[in-house]
């Protein structure tokens, strides 16, 4: 294998650190002539930009770049990665700019550079840890390059590493940053190393004491802690050959932080945390997985309780394994784990299943967890193998795990999780229902934008309020949540309630004053249950949507002949719309009941029909049916809203019918024939004849438009007729 001496010319003079960083990076895989100089150019770059620089330690600052660079080596990361590494901090803490960086390495580095640049300036200043999910997940959203990450991760770790030279209070924070975000983050990933080595001097941070402690009662050295494990092995291995069983031992010793949780959360002392060492055997069938564990039985005693089969009972996030704890020589205890090598590939593998049950994480959508473990494997599968083609690697390496949310800040900086194109009133209504009513305008990053405006991760959000502000109908075309949805839908219907008991009060008012029997209105208030509502309020909203008239109000409270037929107004037409509205329960205008509104004349909509709704200026909605010529031109989609008939699944919907035909004996009765041969009322006919045609029309209750086409297409075939339309 060649070394830097080979590279670079005897004449010239580089740093030990330099060499170092190199070499590590040789022992682990070949870099190219070129590599090698654009390390080295960028390690001369950021040293001499971080020459005036110092850390807290007193240490020059370039250390710690030459510290996150020899990471990334030891991860096994390209030179792009390790050039991005020893330049993470340029950007932000140097006179270093955007086009030094491009000039001198291209844009796909300067990305690399300025995606931890984003990264590090987000701050997790929330003290509620929910928040830390959040946190994560926009995290993963803000950087589209899990190079970045890594690169991060890097950093983070240095950082842990060093961090008992900041003040106490900046040490607490960067630990608990550490431990709610950047751990979990690791473990997600499939970092276990690095997420224990995280999670480890989180503990040293926080807990000194305990870390201490733990640390010295597992002083035992590493050598010592084989031949623990090789005691243990040895008599498997021999009983495994005879049974011509092919297998992988692995042993493994806790983490401190993992012990001081089970301690922790178990009420447990050090000595009786059973599993500070364990053996995991790894075979390929999985009959020889209950194989494997009667000859451990046989050799070592087993704790019982201890016992727990998961191959045959899996947890439910699909994890399999066997687990037994054993007395082994001395009396000290070892968990064993068995399972097959396709069993250990899923709890190995960054696998979504493996870690909810390490975090209690609710798992429903098994398609998704296959997508984001899929994911993970072509990752680490292109990551070794050097044929890949370089955009195709480039693109795999692009995040999409959270592209349907956004994560947005409030102005205190606490953080709100969000579908996906929000808006500011989607943020609104999260943050309070109130700030959504009042909700006038808002700023975004500083700047004043539309309410329709769609949100992206990262924003910072204020919304600006005004008592005199309430929600429009209009919002609803944008909104994105649920929530913001619902708390409009029930705010527009709250306020037409209260206007159409305020219309319904000034039909009747004027229908009384009409009679001159304004007095009524005190017999009708006081008694609503003889028109069957329990108020007058519940009258008053039943007539102004059509569903009773003033004549009808009228008759039900006085004993006269007064001649009514003039009061409603109506011609024969729309006394039969009215009569066909009645049967429904009302209109819904995206998903909002009884909502105030009229109907187009030009087209008579009825139950039944395709309708749509229009936001008129001062006129509420008015409701068209869809195929209405009369409807607004498409360059007012913005006034457009979703309507529909809310009706029963029984319901029948009345319909006319025009037929014309030839005037002929027995035209009627195959007509009325027809119609009931498909079990269809016929409510009304009237029809004429006039020089040889007759013309009817004809009233149906139907239940849809495809009974209706079934009757106009029976109607059609009988003889004489020459047209059938609906009305």
């Amino acid at each position: 294998m060649r070394n830097i001496k080979s590279i670079f010319p005897s004449n010239r003079s580089y740093s030990k650190n330099f060499k170092k960083l190199v070499d590590n990076r040789f022992e682990i895989n070949s870099l190219t002539d070129y590599e090698v100089q654009s390390i080295w150019k960028a390690y001369d770059i950021s040293k001499k930009a971080h020459s005036q620089q110092r850390r807290r330690s007193g240490e020059p600052y370039f250390n710690h770049c030459i510290e996150v660079a020899s990471n990334l080596v030891k991860w096994d990361m390209s030179s792009d990665v390790i050039i991005a590494g020893l330049l993470h901090d340029s950007i932000e803490d140097t006179e270093l700019t955007r086009e030094n960086v491009i000039n001198e390495f291209g844009n796909d580095i300067f990305n690399l550079v300025d995606g931890v640049t984003k990264l590090s300036d987000i701050k997790f200043n929330s003290r509620e840890q929910k928040q830390a999910e959040n946190f994560m997940k926009m995290f993963l959203s803000v950087a589209s390059d899990i190079r970045v990450i890594i690169i991060k991760f890097s950093d983070r770790l240095h950082n842990m590493q060093t961090i008992n030279y900041l003040p106490l209070i900046k040490q607490r924070r960067i630990a608990v940053e550490t431990r709610d975000v950047y751990a979990p983050l690791a473990h997600r990933l499939g970092m276990w190393n690095l997420k224990a080595e995280l999670e480890d001097l989180v503990l040293k941070t926080l807990e000194p004491k305990i870390f201490n402690k733990i640390s010295r009662k597992l002083s035992t050295t590493n050598k010592q802690m084989q031949k623990y494990i090789d005691e243990f092995s040895f008599p498997i291995d021999l009983e495994l050959k005879k049974n011509n069983i092919s297998y992988l031992i692995k042993g493994r010793s806790k983490h401190k932080n993992s012990i001081y949780n089970k301690m922790n959360k178990k009420n447990l002392s050090f000595s009786e945390i059973f599993d500070l060492l364990a053996i995991r055997i790894i075979v390929p069938k999985l009959e020889e997985c209950y194989a494997t564990l009667g000859i451990i039985h046989q050799i070592y005693t087993p704790i019982h309780e201890r016992f727990k089969d998961f191959i045959a009972t899996p947890k439910i996030n699909g994890y399999q394994s066997i687990h037994t704890t054993v007395f082994g020589k001395n009396g000290r205890m070892f968990e064993v784990q068995i399972r097959t090598r396709e069993m250990d590939k899923t709890a190995e593998e960054g696998v979504a299943a493996h870690f909810a049950y390490k975090e209690n994480i609710n798992i429903n959508d098994r398609d998704s967890i296959n997508k984001h473990v899929s994911w993970l494997r072509d990752l680490v599968s292109s990551l070794q193998n050097e044929e890949n083609n370089p955009k195709e690697f480039l693109d795999l390496l692009k995040i999409d795990l959270y592209e349907d949310e956004i994560f947005v800040f409030s102005p205190k900086g606490d953080l709100f999780q969000l579908k996906a194109e929000s808006t500011p009133i989607d943020f609104a209504f999260h943050v309070h229902s109130q700030v959504g009513f009042n909700c006038i305008t808002a700023k975004v990053n500083g700047k004043i934008v539309p309410l329709n405006s769609s949100l992206k991760s990262g924003d910072h959000v204020e919304i600006l309020t005004s008592n005199n502000q309430t929600p429009s109908m209009s919002w609803l075309k944008y909104v994105k949540t649920a929530k913001a949805k619902n708390h409009i839908k029930r705010w527009i219907k709250r306020q037409q309630e209260i206007e159409s008991v305020q219309l319904g009060r000034e039909i009747l008012d004027k229908a009384l004053k009409k009679i001159k029997k304004t007095k009524l209105i005190t017999k009708i208030s006081e008694n609503p249950k003889d028109l069957g509502f329990s108020n007058i309020k519940l009258i008053y909203t039943a007539l102004s949507s059509g569903k009773i008239t003033v004549s009808e109000i009228i008759s039900k409270y006085l004993d006269s002949d007064l001649d009514l037929e003039n009061l409603d107004d109506e011609s024969l037409t729309s006394k039969f719309i009215r009569k066909a509205r009645r049967i429904a329960k009302g209109v819904v205008i995206d998903g909002i009941e009884n909502t105030m509104i009229s109907f187009g004349k030009c087209c008579n909509p009825i139950p039944g029909d395709s309708i749509v709704g229009y936001i008129t200026r001062g006129r509420g909605v008015t409701v068209h049916r869809g195929n209405c010529t009369n409807i607004p031109s498409s360059s007012n989609l913005d006034r457009m809203l979703n309507v529909e008939w809310n009706v029963g699944n029984k319901e029948s919907f009345m319909v006319r019918l025009k037929i014309l035909g030839q005037d002929r004996k027995h035209f009627l009765k195959d007509i009325t024939e027809s119609i009931s041969g498909l079990n269809i009322n016929l409510v009304s006919v009237d029809i004429k004849a006039k020089e040889g045609l007759a013309t009817g029309i004809f009233i149906l209750q139907i239940r849809d438009t495809r009974q209706l086409n079934r009757i106009q297409n029976k109607i059609k075939i009988i003889n004489g007729i020459i047209d059938t339309q609906r009305m």
